[in-house]
C-alpha cells in the first residue's frame, strides 16, 4: 500500500503548459540550455531541489519572529542552539547557502597543489577547490558508475583506493577528505554508516582531517536505516549523530535538507582555531558572524526545518515519491540508476541514447527534449557537467521537497516514454558558447 503524504495542502501556486510552438522558440532562445529558460515558462521544474522546497506553515510563521538585528539576533542563537543538538558540534558559523560554506572552509584548508580526497565531489565543490588551487579527486567504489547493478551503497568510498592514494602521494599533498551524502553526482546514492565510520579510522591513522558535505544528510540518514543491518531500531536522530561522530565538521546547504529557499552553515566539532579563522573570514565574504547573509527570519525557518527534515514519516513519503518515479520509469523500459536515490531519478541518457557520442552530449539533447516534449525541465550530469572523461552520460530528474504530487511524476514519465519511443529520431547539440568555469550553467548550445 502507497502511503499519503504526510500534510495537507494549505496554498497552491497555478503552473501552465505552453503550446509546442511556443516552447520550441523558448529554448531556441535560451541556446538550447534549459538553465537559461524562465521559470514562468516551464511546467514541471525539476532542475534542482535546492532551495526549491514548499516550507512548512511551522517555517512560515517563524519568518515573522525574524529579529533583523545586524549583531547578535535570536535566531542565530536558535539556530545553534538546534544544529548543536542534532550534529553534536560545538561551533556554528552561519552562511548565505553551501557554496558560501565551501569557499570559507576552503580558502583556509586548501593549498595550492593538495588533493582534496572524496567519493565524488559535486560540479560546485569541485569548482571552489579548483579556484583555491587544489586538486579534486574522487574515490567513489567502481559500483556507482554501473547504473543497471544493485548496491545499496553506491555513494560508498572505496578503501582500497583511498589507502593506495594516501601512501602514494603522502599525507603532507592531501588537504581533508570530504564525504558527500548522499552522493549527488553518481545519483543521489547514499554512504553507508560502516564506510563513513571506515573512511574516519584510515584518515584519523595518517592524520587527515574528515569532513561531510551534509546537503542531503537526513535522507542518507534514513537509507542507512532501511538498509544496513543494526540501524533498523535506530531513529533518525540517532543515526545522524553517529554520522557526524566520525568527523571533524561539515558544510551544509540549507537549501535541500534544511527544507528552506536559502541558508548554509559549517559546523565544526571542536577546533577552536579553526573556527575563530572562519568567524574573521565569514565578515569579510558573507556577514557578521551571527547572521552570515542571512535575514534573521531565513534563520529561523532554518533552524525548524533541520528539525522537520529528522521525522521518518516525511523522509519516507519524500523518497517513496522518488522512487515511484523511478518504478514508472522501469515499467517504461527507461534505463535508470538503481537503486534510485534519495532526492532524484536519474536517467542513463548514454544508453538511452546510444548513437549518439560524448561530444554530442545525449544528456544536454535529452533535456531540450523533454522540455519540447511537455515543458519539463531536468539537469544534464554528464559530458557537459563533468568533461570528456565523464564515466557517465545521465539526466538528473530532481524532486523538489513537498512540491508536486504523484500525478505530476506520472506525467513526468509519460513524456519520457514518449521520447523512448522515438529515441533514434533525437539529435545531438554541439557548444556554440561556454565560459572557462562551470559552463553549464551558461552554455549555449544547436543542434549537431
Amino acid at each position: 500500500m502507497r502511503m499519503p503524504e504526510p500534510y495537507r495542502i494549505k496554498m497552491v501556486e497555478p503552473i501552465r503548459l505552453l503550446a509546442r510552438e511556443e516552447r520550441e522558440r523558448k529554448l531556441n532562445e535560451a541556446g538550447l540550455n534549459v538553465f537559461s529558460l524562465k521559470a514562468e515558462d516551464v511546467f514541471i521544474d525539476l532542475l534542482t531541489d535546492s532551495g526549491t522546497n514548499a516550507m512548512s506553515d511551522n517555517q512560515w510563521a517563524g519568518l515573522m519572529l525574524g529579529d533583523e538585528s545586524y549583531a547578535g539576533c535570536k535566531n542565530f542563537y536558535h539556530l545553534q542552539d538546534t544544529a548543536q543538538e542534532i550534529f553534536g558540534y560545538k561551533y556554528i558559523v552561519p552562511t548565505h547557502q553551501g557554496r558560501g560554506a565551501e569557499n570559507l572552509l576552503f580558502s583556509i584548508l586548501v593549498k595550492p597543489g593538495q588533493y582534496v580526497l572524496g567519493n565524488v565531489h559535486f560540479d560546485t565543490t569541485e569548482a571552489h577547490i579548483t579556484l583555491k588551487g587544489g586538486k579534486p579527486v574522487n574515490l567513489v567504489i567502481d559500483e556507482a558508475y554501473n547504473t543497471s547493478t544493485y548496491h545499496p551503497f553506491k555513494g560508498n568510498i572505496d578503501l582500497q583506493k583511498l589507502e593506495n592514494f594516501i601512501k602514494e602521494h603522502g599525507t603532507d599533498s592531501i588537504a581533508f577528505m570530504l564525504i558527500t551524502v548522499t552522493c549527488n553526482t553518481v545519483g543521489g546514492q547514499p554512504v553507508s554508516m560502516e564506510n563513513i565510520k571506515q573512511v574516519s579510522e584510515i584518515c584519523r591513522r595518517y592524520g587527515i582531517r574528515v569532513f561531510i558535505d551534509a546537503a542531503r544528510f537526513a535522507e542518507n540518514a534514513y537509507f542507512i536505516k532501511t538498509r544496513e543491518e543494526g540501524y533498523q531500531d535506530k531513529s533518525i536522530p540517532e543515526i545522524v549523530r553517529e554520522m557526524f561522530s566520525y568527523a571533524d565538521g561539515f558544510t551544509f546547504s540549507a537549501k535541500k535538507d534544511a527544507l528552506v529557499n536559502i541558508g548554509g552553515m559549517i559546523g565544526i566539532k571542536d577546533d577552536e582555531e579553526l573556527y575563530m579563522r572562519l568567524r574573521e573570514l565569514v565578515i569579510v565574504y558573507e556577514g557578521f558572524p551571527t547572521y552570515g547573509g542571512l535575514a534573521g527570519r531565513d534563520l529561523e525557518a532554518m533552524s525548524r526545518g533541520l528539525r522537520e527534515v529528522l521525522s521518518f514519516d516525511y523522509l519516507q513519503s519524500r523518497i517513496s515519491q522518488v522512487q515511484y518515479l523511478g518504478q514508472l520509469l522501469s515499467e517504461a523500459g527507461i534505463p535508470i540508476q538503481t537503486p534510485v536515490g534519495g532526492h532524484a531519478v536519474f536517467v542513463d541518457a548514454g544508453k538511452m541514447l546510444p548513437h549518439l557520442p560524448w561530444d554530442s552530449f545525449p544528456g544536454v539533447a535529452l533535456t531540450a527534449e523533454l522540455y519540447l516534449e511537455g515543458g519539463v525541465r531536468a539537469v544534464e550530469i554528464g559530458s557537459l557537467l563533468m568533461g570528456r572523461q565523464a564515466p557517465t552520460e545521465l539526466v538528473r530528474l530532481t524532486i523538489p521537497r513537498r512540491v508536486y504530487t504523484d500525478n505530476h511524476m506520472a506525467y513526468v514519465a509519460e513524456c519520457l516514454s514518449n521520447i523512448n519511443k522515438r529515441r533514434d529520431q533525437v539529435r545531438g547539440v554541439k557548444i556554440t558558447y561556454e565560459p572557462p568555469v562551470l559552463r553549464h550553467f551558461l552554455a549555449r548550445f544547436e543542434w549537431a
